[in-house]
């Protein structure tokens, strides 16, 4: 039997933002019909539900094919990943018309830097920790 490595790297990236998209889309569904919050899920949720375990895994993947190459710790390669997701996920919110009120890009850019600091924690934290468990740290 062959090990998979890649196929480990892209399971254990997908573990944290799908357990973290299943807590968001239960507190969507009690906000709008347990509690009669308009808020629409359907269109608040199609890019976190679709790209961003994904893109997780595949930067896991990319982590586990560029770590003899470019040396940079897993906490920093995993927090160069919001800098993309959030202008996509921008850019989404501006195509669909999600809000009534137009988001300013320096909203997502003041925000930015928390985005980076909580990748980075748990990229090293709970990826470092999956990623050892499957056997390829």
């Amino acid at each position: 039997m062959r090990p998979h490595p890649y196929l480990r790297a892209y399971m254990a990236g997908i573990v944290t933002p799908s357990v973290v998209l299943l807590l968001a889309v239960t507190a969507f569904v009690i906000a709008r019909y347990g509690m009669g919050v308009n808020l629409p899920v359907e269109r608040a949720l199609v890019f976190p539900l679709a790209f961003v375990p994904s893109a997780w895994g595949v930067w896991n993947m990319c982590y586990l094919a560029w770590r003899s190459r470019v040396r940079m710790t897993l906490g920093l390669h995993g927090a160069l990943l919001p800098l993309m997701l959030v202008p996509a996920g921008v850019l989404l919110a501006r195509s669909s018309d999600l809000f009534e009120f137009e988001l300013p890009l320096w909203t997502a850019a003041a925000f930015a830097p928390v985005g980076v600091v909580a990748y980075y924690l748990v990229w090293k934290y709970v990826v470092g920790f999956l990623n050892a468990e499957v056997g390829i740290a």
